[in-house]
């Protein structure tokens, strides 16, 4: 569970009123790490002021960086839609401003906005996910990996393992409420197993050159279609490490 670090409302209040847009009508999305508002064909990214044990935005120096990678790091796949980086400032006169003069109270990420059904998730859940349109999207990903930085002197396996760490402390603070003891550290032993099991190939596909700054969150809901095109976006910003995997998890997180 993570804390709400930072009061927010003022700015939130301020991007959800349509006198912000130029009248337009706003729709808020909210998930975890941020909020979007989507009005007329824009769409304003605002991070949630949340610290995470994987995640950071507790200060608006924080959110200012990871807004800027977020824009850097999309901008490989989705271009069109990412379009810069603004500060949501305080003015003389006491109103709120998108990249104004005055004082910085955050920053967001301003995108082109798309049309929601075109989502892969809902394409899916339509049935209109055509064999074309998936072989489309399939060499989209292999583009977007053959030009992804290669991670040099990465131990696999050693990643791996501290992932592992991190994923059953959590789990290991919803013991026994929601999850037996037991079965936690049984799951921590399998896991550390199979690393250890496989460890030869790991480190074969890092040496190989395979272990590359992906996506990170390639899901149906991080695709799109832009002018007919299948669009990778919203890829994982905030931790280098965690992004920065074999390829073949990037696409595996996509077929799961």
């Amino acid at each position: 569970m993570g804390d709400i670090v930072d009061n927010q409302q003022r700015v939130i209040d301020f991007l959800s009123d349509p006198a912000s847009h130029d009248g337009d009508p706003v729709e808020t999305i909210r998930t975890h790490g941020a909020y979007v508002f989507l009005a007329g064909k824009r769409a304003i990214k605002l991070k949630r002021a949340v610290k995470f044990p994987y995640m950071d935005f507790s200060t608006v120096a924080k959110r200012q960086a990871v807004c800027k990678a977020e824009l850097q790091l999309n901008r490989r796949t989705a271009p069109a839609l990412y379009r810069s980086v603004a500060s949501i400032t305080e003015e003389d006169n006491g109103a709120l401003a998108i990249g104004g003069e005055g004082r910085v109270l955050d920053w967001v990420v301003i995108m082109d906005r798309f049309d929601q059904t075109t989502l892969f998730d809902r394409l899916a859940e339509a049935g209109v996910l055509t064999v074309p349109l998936m072989e489309s999207l399939s060499d989209e990903i292999a583009r977007f990996h053959g030009m992804a930085n290669v991670a040099v002197g990465v131990d696999l396996p050693a990643e791996m393992r501290d992932v592992i760490r991190g994923n059953t402390a959590n789990l290991r603070s919803w013991s026994p409420s929601i999850f037996a003891g037991t079965a936690i550290e049984s799951l921590d032993e399998r896991c550390a197993a199979m690393i250890d099991a496989h460890r030869p190939l790991l480190l074969q596909r890092a040496s190989g050159g395979f272990v590359r700054r992906c996506h990170g969150d390639l899901h149906l809901r991080n695709i799109c279609l832009v002018d007919d095109a299948p669009t990778l976006f919203d890829c994982l910003e905030f931790s280098e490490r965690l992004a920065t995997i074999d390829v073949a998890y990037d696409l595996a997180f996509l077929l799961m």
